[in-house]
């Protein structure tokens, strides 16, 4: 099946016909890949039964354990690694108010990380009769829940990885302790929970003018850009603000 639009060329249909053959070919071969990773041999058992922290209702911290993160009927658990502290040669601007403007730089949220959770924060609220989804990160129960109140995070939650190994544990973190924006996906089999996918992209060689994109399908932004004749722009990063927006 083909259309067409008012005043296009020949040559321009005759090209998009070209295109739309590639993209189903990459939407058969997307669907594949889904396929196989459901498919993938049972992952291994958790190494622990990791205890978490987060802020409640009431502003007290309170422990969370790997187990409780399953709600009755959810069988998968979505981890995002939140790089909060920042890489630490991250020199892009940090929050100008809040809580978080305090911090030192070197100490604050990763702003790329924050602009995939902008937008997974309405993601959240649609795929929680699903599944579980979770931000983890390393800095502070009290600092992460901060800063989710001055983004205005609604729907996400956030836990706090300190003191524990998980990050490392599950490529979140490197053996020189820089954070890492992995993706970690587990399933409750019964009473065990074992690892079951993860964004492993992140780790692998990327291909030259690429970056790794091991959550390039879940990342609207940049797969929004891919729509448009100028692509996406090589020469910019997310930043926490954008004076245009003002």
């Amino acid at each position: 099946m083909s259309i067409t639009f008012p005043n296009e060329s020949a040559d321009y249909r005759a090209a998009r016909d070209r295109l739309l053959a590639k993209e189903l070919e990459l939407r058969r071969a997307m669907e594949a890949v889904a396929a196989e990773r459901r498919a993938l041999p049972q992952g291994g058992i958790a190494r622990e039964d990791y205890a978490f922290t987060e802020v409640d209702k009431n502003d007290s911290v309170r422990t969370v354990r790997l187990t409780e993160l399953f709600e009755p009927g959810s069988k998968s658990l979505v981890v995002y690694n939140f790089m909060f502290p920042r890489y630490a040669k991250d020199v892009r601007p940090g929050p100008k108010s809040g809580l978080t403007a305090r911090l030192p730089l070197k100490e604050g949220p990763c702003p790329s990380c924050v602009a995939l959770l902008d937008q997974l924060d309405g993601a959240a609220l649609h795929v929680k009769p699903k599944l579980n989804f979770v931000v983890i990160a390393k800095t502070s129960a009290q600092r992460l829940a901060a800063f989710g109140r001055e983004r205005g995070w609604r729907h996400m939650r956030l836990l706090s990885s300190a003191g524990t190994t998980f990050k490392r544990d599950y490529g979140g973190e490197t053996s020189d302790g820089d954070q890492m924006p992995m993706l970690n996906v587990f399933h409750r089999d019964a009473d065990a929970i074992r690892h079951s996918w993860s964004s492993e992209l992140l780790h692998a060689p990327s291909d030259p003018g690429q970056d790794y994109r091991h959550v390039g399908t879940l990342e609207p932004m940049w797969n929004m850009m891919d729509f448009t004749p100028e692509g996406r722009a090589t020469d910019w990063n997310e930043q926490l603000d954008y004076a245009q927006c003002h």
